[in-house]
């Protein structure tokens, strides 16, 4: 996300929403997943979705503080 404190509100929450919604069907095809790989990507995935959603939450929690 290149410039996301250009975001509106709606539109952060909005990415917040579907960052959420991706980690949730990430850990259930973690949950069904068989394999040393399979599980090692599906964590990485989780992984960087997780570090995104961090990020645009203290954005969102910055904003609220204004």
């Amino acid at each position: 996300m290149s410039n996301d404190s250009s975001l509106s509100l709606d539109e952060l929450n909005d990415r917040i929403a579907i960052l959420e919604g991706n980690i949730r069907q990430l850990i259930e095809q973690a949950a069904a997943a068989s394999g040393e790989q399979s599980e090692a990507r599906i964590a990485d995935r989780i992984n960087q979705q997780n570090d995104e959603l961090d990020r645009l939450l203290k954005i969102r929690e910055a904003r609220q503080k204004k």
